[in-house]
């Protein structure tokens, strides 16, 4: 099955509405420092396109329920590289218009901007992942993927097209992304809604980025080691967690955007995902 119900960990802090999800391709080349999927999709860096894709996702799509909403993509990014050649996604996204299927769609890249023709005829939400609008420090961070204000001057097509756009600023790294936060904001004020979410590390992760970035982790990892392990990832302490979402929370409802925030234990309004824009 390629349609699968979202979370089969059962995440202990994960509040998202059920869903379900699709990743188009296996892997993805955006090769950010703290990507978790390195941990369970070997090599998860390198994309590879999936044989039968199509025929069998229009199998399932016969008999999808179209009360509920389908996640493009968590495990991989829906719109790689090879995307601007291949066109599988955009490929999928005329399924989902034939099934009337309603979607959730996420990505780190501007090329969804090619799809707004079909995207706007879909029931759907569209976001991005904006670490840092900081050149510099977003190279170091998705090496591969398009900069952020690529990503964000799409976005802003993707709402004057009429179609429900968020944003997800995500992960929020003390001492680094975090010090960006407020201009990374601004440059999003246009979305309806965004979630938050700090630096959770895994062993693989957690060794990138001391390779990546040994003085930074040097000042971060102390606070790691005085934090929580849930979920076999390494949280910051829950009362530093908190400072930092309480005080993203404000600049955001500043702005007169609603709050999502994901594995925090913290408060989501209207959604933790955004899945409250897609049309019913």
């Amino acid at each position: 099955m390629y349609i699968r119900p979202f979370d089969p960990w059962k995440a202990k802090l994960c509040t998202c509405p059920f869903k379900y999800t699709l990743n188009v391709y296996t892997g993805c080349d955006h090769a950010c420092v703290y990507c978790y999927i390195t941990s369970y999709i070997p090599n998860a860096f390198r994309v590879r396109t999936k044989e039968g894709l199509l025929p069998k996702l229009e199998r399932e799509l016969r008999r999808f329920n179209r009360r509920h909403i389908i996640a493009l993509s968590y495990s991989s990014d829906p719109y790689p590289t090879i995307e601007r050649e291949l066109g599988v996604t955009r490929s999928v996204l005329k399924l989902f218009k034939r099934y009337d299927v309603r979607c959730l769609l996420l990505t780190k890249s501007e090329v969804f901007e090619r799809d707004l023709d079909v995207l706007s005829e879909l029931k759907c939400a569209v976001g991005i992942t904006v670490t840092t609008v900081d050149k510099r420090k977003a190279k170091l961070l998705e090496s591969n993927a398009p900069s952020p204000r690529a990503r964000i001057r799409a976005l802003e097509r993707a709402k004057d097209a009429g179609i429900p756009v968020y944003a997800r600023i995500d992960p929020i790294i003390p001492f680094y992304t975090w010090e960006d936060f407020e201009e990374t904001l601004d440059a999003l004020s246009f979305v309806s809604h965004i979630t938050v979410s700090t630096l959770k590390l895994r062993p693989d992760s957690k060794g990138r980025m001391f390779a990546k970035f040994p003085e930074l982790m040097e000042r971060l990892w102390p606070l790691y080691e005085r934090g929580e392990k849930i979920g076999g990832y390494h949280y910051l302490p829950r009362e530093l967690r908190f400072e930092i979402l309480r005080e993203a929370e404000r600049k955001i409802l500043e702005r007169g955007i609603t709050l999502g925030s994901c594995r925090e234990g913290y408060r989501s309004f209207p959604s933790c995902d955004g899945s409250h824009l897609v049309p019913p």
